[in-house]
């Protein structure tokens, strides 16, 4: 099966060569070369990857981003910048992005990432697992996590890491397991893009006291649930 990939770039030699590669590996590629037109398009098709360059013209990356986003939560995205300001790098996985590739950069170490996070998306939908937690139950296949009628769609590092976190509950999960096999690196960024994921799922479980994610200073955390 052909992979979708949505990718914006405003760069025009630059992204004729990133489409033409793309498209030797097996993928089919839509390509936008300014940002106003993005979201459209985005609507108009159905992809399963969205490369976003961040400085675009008219409307730049991350504002790309977020409204993809509120279209289609679990869509995996990766950003591409000129800059390498940790601040935007953090503004980048603060909006959900899977990763974050600085340019210039090697294209088959960019095509493993990419095909990493494809293939870490399709383990999240083939394998179908069910867990409770509390009052809520949480479904990895289909990234949904539900309480009383009321279901989130998770994104697929969301789901992932949650996942992992079920898994071991009441365990620990070191910080490394996590690093390397949902974001396949351990470094600050990631680590630091962690910790997002980690808020952005206390806010999802806040309404059961039964159920917390504590930190384990310098270790990991561990998703405590008390029956």
């Amino acid at each position: 099966m052909t992979r979708k990939i949505f990718f914006v770039e405003d760069d025009l030699s630059f992204g004729s060569v990133m489409k033409s590669y793309l498209e030797l590996n097996d993928f089919e590629v839509t390509w936008v070369d300014d940002g106003k037109y993005a979201v459209d398009r985005f609507k108009a098709g159905t992809f399963d990857l969205v490369i976003l360059d961040v400085m675009l013209p008219n409307i730049d990356g991350f504002t790309i981003g977020k409204t993809i986003k509120t279209i289609e939560a679990g869509m995996p995205m990766i950003y591409l910048t000129a800059k390498t300001l940790k601040e935007d790098i953090l503004k980048g996985y603060g909006i959900g992005a899977d990763d974050y590739i600085t340019k210039p950069f090697d294209s088959e170490v960019m095509l493993c990432k990419l095909k990493a996070i494809l293939n870490r998306n399709n383990e999240n939908h083939d394998h179908s697992e069910e867990f409770i937690l509390g009052g809520y139950t949480f479904n990895s296949r289909f990234r949904t996590l539900e309480q009383k009628g009321h279901k989130e769609k998770l994104s697929p590092l969301e789901a992932g890491l949650l996942k992992m976190l079920c898994v071991r509950k009441n365990e620990l999960l070191t910080r490394e397991e996590a690093l390397q096999k949902l974001w396949g690196d351990d470094d600050y960024f990631t680590a630091r893009s962690m910790d997002v994921y980690v808020t952005k799922l206390r806010k999802y479980l806040k309404d059961d006291d039964s159920i917390q994610i504590r930190n384990i200073h310098g270790s990991g955390f561990i998703l405590e649930v008390n029956n």
